[in-house]
């Protein structure tokens, strides 16, 4: 081989290395751009009152995000990795598990509004209920679904085979080796799938726009699950935070609706972000766990 030869390899492989650094430069200068220039149109105008649990702040809808995103992960989560275990355990590599990719990569595939006529449908007039926090959670989990699941697929086939051959030399049937084995070692990617499941619950609008409704009654003093007004009722009406942007943004005629969407909007990239720290620190708690 050339010198010459082996001098336009190095220079073709510096280039591409210069190239794809400038791309996820220019990526990351665009979010960092994206997220200051949130924050700082949301906090201009800051007032404490809109941290208030008043129709001028947004507390409300704040504990209805977290509310509705922790409903929609209790009954996303479980289901998704169960739905994973399956795929790589027990379905094999037959027309089972083909029919449950497809369906898995068409349900990830829906749009959001598809998916909230879809809950509307099912979740509202099927049941005749009104607009509720686990109809909007129902519809959330239909889209955090195909993410868990294959996030789970990616963490099993990630695992060293001798896992499991070891696990069964000490004599562990197949599911003692998944609940004591498999699963904890997959875990810390299995949250990757979770924060993502979370953070489009978090900026979802379209899916809850039926299902959830814009309109929140909440009194505070008044603890009774069973109770229209209170908060921890999953079946009382629930505008969530993007819900409340787009109405201040569209529909809202107080003097100070923009304000409260900038502000919103600053609070929404807050609590996506320090839910990814949070989810992040907890998954490197358990890698290094597993680790000793």
């Amino acid at each position: 081989m050339s010198k010459d030869y082996l001098k336009i390899e190095k220079a073709e492989d510096k280039a591409m290395t210069v190239l794809f650094y400038l791309v996820g430069g220019f990526f990351l200068l665009l979010l960092f751009c994206l997220v200051a220039y949130i924050l700082v149109k949301g906090f201009t105008n800051f007032s404490p009152v809109l941290f208030s649990f008043s129709e001028k702040g947004i507390g409300n809808q704040f504990f209805n995000t977290v509310y509705l995103v922790a409903l929609s992960l209790i009954i996303s989560t479980p289901l998704g990795t169960a739905t994973g275990i399956y795929m790589v355990e027990y379905a094999g590599n037959g027309k089972i598990t083909r029919f449950l990719e497809m369906c898995i990569e068409t349900l990830s595939s829906l749009p959001s509004i598809v998916v909230g006529l879809f809950g509307y449908l099912v979740f509202i007039l099927m049941t005749h209920a009104r607009w509720n926090l686990i109809a909007g959670a129902l519809s959330v989990s239909i889209l955090s679904l195909p993410l868990i699941a294959t996030t789970t697929v990616d963490a099993f086939k990630a695992l060293p085979e001798n896992y499991k051959e070891g696990s069964f030399a000490l004599g562990a049937t197949h599911w003692q080796t998944i609940l004591h084995v498999l699963l904890p070692a997959a875990i810390p990617r299995i949250i990757t799938g979770i924060i993502l499941a979370a953070g489009r619950g978090f900026g979802e609008a379209a899916a809850l726009l039926y299902t959830a409704g814009m309109s929140t009654d909440i009194n505070w003093s008044n603890w009774n699950i069973f109770s229209g007004t209170c908060p921890l009722n999953p079946f009382r009406p629930g505008e969530t935070l993007a819900l409340h942007i787009w109405g201040a943004r569209t529909e809202a005629l107080a003097p100070n609706a923009a304000q409260i969407a900038d502000f919103s909007s600053a609070i929404l990239i807050i609590i996506v972000f320090s839910f990814s720290i949070i989810s992040r620190f907890i998954s490197g708690r358990i890698s290094r766990k597993m680790a000793q």
